[in-house]
């Protein structure tokens, strides 16, 4: 009789899907499940208010957890289990783990007008330098200002806080912690100290003895019990350990050297590299640049935050809908496309105030229209459009950092986009590097888990031992040319647009 492999169990939990995956130590994804995700309109609130449904969810991952655990019966033995999540939301919990307010989203609204408020209080820039981060709406901190300013008896009640990785964990587990990559995108993490600011805190009205202690990505959080068993088919006694965001996994597990930079693509874009130092410049903080921690202490990763395939999911919506293989058809049109997509220039700014170009407020705008242009231009335009995106972020970053990245690692969907990567190249003049590896940030997740049971030492152990096959995109010198002078139309279209909305 063989002996059953071992792998990881990864809770890779995103806004739209929720996946649960069995991946080995070579890295490979042996079985996957997915369910749909979204917020909820919260009961008794305003129409706009979204929150979490966290019972809906952790129902949702028992589902899949046994589905996986049937998959690989006889064939796999599960070592850990692990949790990757979104940044910025959270719960206050009682002392069962019970919330005591609804579980507010990045998506919800609300929270816009205690940031004015912060604002008053304290130099942005002055936050900046403690705590890497800008001020956006649905930072964590924003949440607790609002629930203790309105809801003030949810944290009189309250035992602890929990980001939403540790709160799936406290599920598995039966036991309260946090952890730093998910707790730097609250806006109340002193990045030097890897600790929560004091001065943050004091903003928010919180102390700290709100939170539990802290854990380390790949250590133990503990071990699943009897009740979790029961729910999802999980070893009572399996280890769980100790995940966190998702953005930190993907980095790590991208494999990138130390002049490349990582990009990770999907619904949206994250441009980051791994840095040995907390550099925090003026320049970065008038580019936009957000810093969070690393999975690794001594190391930090300043980034971009950019609107991505959500803007090509938007335009096959539009103009491709019902219609036979859209994805396959959307890149099959655009690739007969000329470079530069005769002068169709695509702004896709969906989310203003965010990215490269969160200082000009733009939304997203379309400009060259004429009556030759079809949906192929509108793509192609798209494509090309969220490449000069990359270009600028990429080299607001070198500029804040005084760096020089020589490629770019690409993970995530939008890594599988062949004419995607090849405009990349030629836009940012850089070599675009794709693996065989597309799941990103479960891999990272289970490489953790790998090293806390003790089959690395190390994460750079555990990095070194996959084998990447990596696939290179070459910039094409007169693509190159054609795009420089789009990306300088690029450029002063924002400077002329933001005067509109101004």
């Amino acid at each position: 009789m063989s002996v059953p492999s071992e792998v990881a169990i990864v809770y890779d939990c995103g806004s739209t899907n929720l996946r649960v995956l069995a991946i080995s130590p070579s890295g490979e994804v042996v079985a996957q499940r997915k369910e749909s995700n979204s917020t909820k309109p919260q009961p008794g609130g305003r129409p706009e208010w979204r929150i979490w449904d966290l019972d809906e969810i952790w129902n949702k991952l028992c589902k899949l957890t046994r589905g996986i655990l049937s998959d690989i019966k006889g064939r796999y033995r599960p070592l850990g289990v692990i949790a990757t999540t979104w940044g910025a939301d959270g719960v206050f919990v009682d002392g069962r783990g019970n919330p005591t307010y609804p579980a507010i989203s990045w998506q919800d609204p609300r929270t816009g007008e205690v940031m004015a408020k912060v604002r008053d209080l304290v130099d942005p820039w002055e936050v900046f330098k403690i705590t890497g981060y800008q001020l956006l709406p649905f930072n964590t901190i924003f949440k607790w200002i609002w629930i203790r300013e309105n809801a003030p008896e949810a944290i009189r009640r309250a035992k602890a806080f929990l980001m939403i990785p540790n709160y799936i964990s406290y599920r598995l587990t039966g036991e309260f912690h946090i952890e730093p990559t998910d707790a730097s995108t609250t806006m109340a993490i002193d990045q030097v100290k890897r600790d929560w600011s004091e001065k943050m805190l004091s903003i928010a009205g919180l102390d700290e003895s709100i939170f539990p202690e802290w854990r380390e990505p790949g250590d133990y959080a503990g071990f699943v019990t009897e009740e979790a068993s029961r729910q999802t088919g999980l070893r009572k006694g399996l280890p769980v350990i100790v995940g966190g965001h998702d953005t930190q996994f993907a980095i790590l597990a991208a494999g990138a050297e130390r002049d490349e930079a990582v990009l990770s693509s999907g619904t949206w874009e994250i441009l980051s590299f791994r840095s040995e130092r907390y550099v925090v410049s003026r320049k970065a903080y008038e580019h936009g640049v957000l810093i969070e921690l690393d999975v690794e202490r001594g190391r930090w990763n300043p980034q971009f935050l950019m609107p991505a395939s959500l803007v090509l999911e938007w335009l096959g919506r539009l103009a491709y809908r019902d219609v036979q293989r859209r994805y396959e058809l959307m890149v099959e049109e655009a690739s007969r496309i000329p470079a530069g997509s005769n002068d169709v220039l695509f702004l896709p700014s969906f989310f203003p105030g965010s990215g490269p170009t969160g200082r000009y407020g733009v939304p997203g705008v379309i400009l060259g229209l004429t009556l030759s242009a079809t949906r192929a231009h509108l793509y192609r335009a798209a494509l090309e459009g969220l490449s000069y995106q990359l270009r600028l972020a990429l080299e607001l970053l070198e500029k804040s950092f005084d760096l020089r990245f020589s490629g770019i690692r690409v993970v995530g969907g939008g890594s599988r986009n062949e004419l995607w990567n090849g405009i990349r190249a030629s836009v940012t003049g850089r070599r675009i590097l794709v693996s065989r590896f597309v799941e990103a940030t479960a891999l990272g997740a289970s490489l953790a888990a790998f090293k806390a049971v003790g089959l690395f030492k190390t994460f750079d152990e555990a990095v070194k031992s996959l084998d990447y096959r990596l696939r290179a995109f070459e910039p094409d010198e007169e693509e190159m040319r054609s795009y420089q002078k789009a990306y300088e139309r690029y450029l002063e279209a924002y400077e002329l647009v933001s005067k509109l909305y101004r």
